[in-house]
């Protein structure tokens, strides 16, 4: 993280857990079935670009995550267990995040606040996302 106000603790083996309370908290309204037919266990934004939510994209997507009031929030990833809380994050902006050492691992990145009220996603297609979903 680029931001110095920012404090960010690695919550090592959390992945697993996060991408569970995702599902929950942002695709429960979906059935096994209709999750299995959009692959929502291969990728989580699937949710988004198989338009089974209504989400924010692109720059709208970065705009509603900037003005988002943030406390804590979890960031975790597709296909690894690696998760970090951030603390303070009220100041936290789309460019803290390192991009440019995203590994294939970590190339499908989540955003989620503390209490699963919204989530920022980022991609590894170009062209697709970032999405934004705020939970009504």
């Amino acid at each position: 993280m680029r931001n110095k106000e920012l404090k960010v603790l690695e919550i090592p083996k959390w992945g697993r857990y996060l991408r569970g309370k995702w599902i929950e908290k942002f695709a429960g309204h979906l059935t096994k079935e209709e999750q299995i037919e959009i692959y929502l266990d291969s990728f989580l934004w699937h949710l988004c670009s198989y338009e089974k939510v209504e989400c924010l994209e692109k720059e709208e997507a970065i705009k509603a995550f900037e003005r988002q009031k943030k406390n804590q929030c979890t960031i975790f990833y597709q296909f690894t267990n690696e998760a970090f809380l951030v603390q303070n994050a009220k100041s936290l902006k789309v460019n803290d995040f390192p991009w440019d050492r995203l590994d294939l691992d970590s190339s499908d990145m989540y955003v989620m606040d503390w209490e699963n009220n919204w989530t920022f996603i980022k991609t590894h297609e170009t062209g697709l996302g970032p999405y934004f979903i705020r939970k009504s």
